[in-house]
């Protein structure tokens, strides 16, 4: 009995080890069917490379342009003699002294400035000079801003002919001289006459300062 029941008992377990296998191969075929879906890669746009992606944008302040009020209101330089005109004051004598303002005016429409002495050279009617060249007074130059319309003056000085008994001549015009310039403005005199040689003959001029006179 023992030898006749064994081959039935492996049949049945072989069924049965083929039924489980079939079982676990379904499994397996509805497991691969049902999982979810793996993530694509979703495909990338690319944008043209402009070299400044990731950099912050810098932007430059605009200059100061011409035209605006702080830029007319700038100081550009020394006066030219083609931007200023020249003009002698009133005589203010004293102490045996002949003075004299020399006023130079700015007629620009710009801001410049002057600083130093003006040149002054008294000629006669043919444009020869007349005497020696000023001396320059002592004093301080400081820089003297003129803005349009303004004006800047220097003290003219001579002993009077009359008190000191120099030779003397009758000027047609001085010819004054920005600082710093070459040209000359030709102012008319019309005050009198003037030493030109001898004894006490000396004519001095001071540095510029601001307005038209003391």
């Amino acid at each position: 009995m023992a030898n006749t029941s064994q081959p039935g008992h492996r049949t049945a377990l072989l069924a049965s080890a083929i039924a489980l296998l079939g079982l676990v191969s379904a499994c397996g075929s509805e497991s691969g069917t049902s999982s979810a879906p793996q993530p694509t890669e979703a495909p990338r746009t690319t944008s043209p490379d402009t070299g400044a992606s990731t950099a912050t944008a810098v932007t430059t302040a605009p200059s100061d342009t011409a035209g605006s009020a702080s830029a007319s209101a700038r100081t550009d330089g020394r006066c030219h003699t083609s931007e200023l005109r020249a003009a002698v004051g009133r005589v203010d004598p004293g102490a045996g002294q002949r003075n004299f303002p020399i006023v130079l005016t700015n007629t620009s429409d710009r801001t410049c400035t002057l600083y130093g002495y003006p040149g002054a050279a008294f000629v006669d009617a043919s444009g020869k000079q007349l005497g020696p060249d000023p001396e320059r007074a002592p004093s301080s130059p400081r820089t003297v801003t003129l803005s349009a319309g303004k004006s800047a003056w220097a003290g003219l000085s001579f002993s009077s002919p009359q008190i000191s008994g120099a030779r003397t001549a009758t000027p047609a015009a001085l010819l004054v001289t920005p600082p710093d310039e070459r040209d000359p403005i030709k102012v008319e005199w019309k005050a009198g006459e003037v030493p030109v040689g001898g004894d006490e003959s000396s004519v001095s001029v001071t540095a510029l300062e601001p307005g038209t006179g003391p």
